[in-house]
């Protein structure tokens, strides 16, 4: 079963000028197909995460563009084909589980089933209840249930139809993180029972990268990548996707310089640093950006050696450390060159080089956990 989607929203808002003026305020413009699998749409509030699945679900209208879900057109601009909400065979579970609060969990997963024969309908209850493990709660109301339990009722509700696609918009937001985990897992679990295609709208990049096959990455309106987290993480096609996958330490001052023979890897001059990377295809003289997250940098004690930007390793200060409890956070600042980085490690490992504010150390970057991206 494949999902396409070409689609674009154009928003506007109205001038607080006193005259009836509107001016563009936000254009949403996706393009990407999936299939059975499940994809994280990921990214910052007002990114137009949910306004994707509004267009999707039939709630909102695009502008232009086209829907299809298993070779059926959902919408289409040129053909003129807008199918209505009820046209369209979809689970849809909100933020809020909007359960009926006068129904009972069995008759909550019922609702969904109008027009089912009733052998066919019994058969889907008892099915839904022991996939989602909530048979204990059939007789239950959703006052009585615990959150997490109330949001796998949610699911059972939206899954009974036999939908085509499921869409989850930021189902866990309101659960803490021990349950959300505990929930994330049991989605991915049966994820490949249901076999339909599954959207998982969140803004939680832990939450994405467990979940995910693939990852939409929204800002803005526009999609700017879509891979498996892998790629996601090690490759993010430019800064904005950087940013949101938590490289933190980022210039934008570099450009190539050449192909290393011996390390087998990419040489990127930024400022008066030297660099080297793992191969990437630039062109020589190609203005890049480039970065690294804080837990993938190294720090050695500085009698163990000096300097060598062969290696990647740097002589730096450090500036600052701040307790995180398990981790502890280092603010560096490179000696011969313009650049501050932060690191993140192990509070025992940096406990280990009995480091503290104003000591000399070295740092060394990995030649593979190196990022390097287009600017925009």
């Amino acid at each position: 079963m494949s999902v396409k989607v070409d689609l674009r929203k154009c928003y506007h808002e109205t001038a607080n000028n006193g005259k009836k003026e509107s001016r563009k305020a936000f254009m949403l413009s996706i393009s990407f197909e999936m299939e059975n699998e499940l994809v994280v749409v990921f990214g910052p509030s007002g990114s137009g995460k949910t306004t994707l699945f509004k267009c999707i679900s039939g709630i909102t209208e695009p502008d232009d563009g086209n829907i299809t879900v298993d070779g059926k057109v959902y919408y289409s601009k040129d053909k003129k084909i807008n199918l209505p909400i009820q046209k369209r065979n979809l689970g849809y579970v909100f933020q809020k589980y909007t359960l009926f609060p006068h129904m009972n969990v069995r008759k909550n997963i019922e609702c969904g089933l109008k027009g089912w024969e009733k052998e066919d309908r019994e058969e889907r209850i008892r099915e839904m209840l022991s996939l989602l493990r909530i048979e204990e709660l059939e007789t239950r109301y959703p006052s009585q249930l615990s959150g997490g339990q109330n949001q796998r009722v949610a699911l059972a509700r939206a899954l009974a139809p036999k939908p085509e696609i499921l869409l989850l918009d930021e189902p866990f937001s309101a659960l803490d993180m021990e349950i959300r985990t505990e929930l994330a897992e049991k989605i991915k679990s049966f994820q490949n029972k249901i076999g339909i295609p599954l959207l998982f709208i969140t803004h939680n990049l832990e939450e994405a990268f467990l979940l995910a096959d693939k990852i939409l990455v929204l800002h803005k309106g526009k999609a700017q990548q879509f891979g498996t987290p892998e790629e996601i993480l090690l490759h993010p096609k430019n800064r904005n996707v950087a940013k949101l996958v938590g490289v933190s330490n980022i210039f934008d001052d570099a450009y190539v310089k050449e192909y290393d023979e011996k390390s087998k890897g990419t040489v990127l001059k930024s400022g008066d640093m030297r660099i080297k990377i793992k191969y990437m295809n630039f062109k020589a003289g190609e203005k890049v950006s480039w970065g690294i997250h804080p837990e993938n940098i190294t720090l050695l004690v500085h009698d163990s050696g000096s300097e060598d930007q062969n290696e990647n390793i740097y002589s730096a200060h450090v500036n600052s450390i701040i307790n995180k409890g398990p981790k502890k956070r280092i603010t560096l600042k490179l000696i011969r060159h313009n650049k501050t980085l932060t690191a993140e490690l192990p509070a025992q490992f940096v406990d280990s080089l009995k480091l503290h504010a104003g000591d000399l150390c070295l740092v060394k970057l990995e030649m593979s956990k190196v990022v390097v991206f287009y600017s925009f």
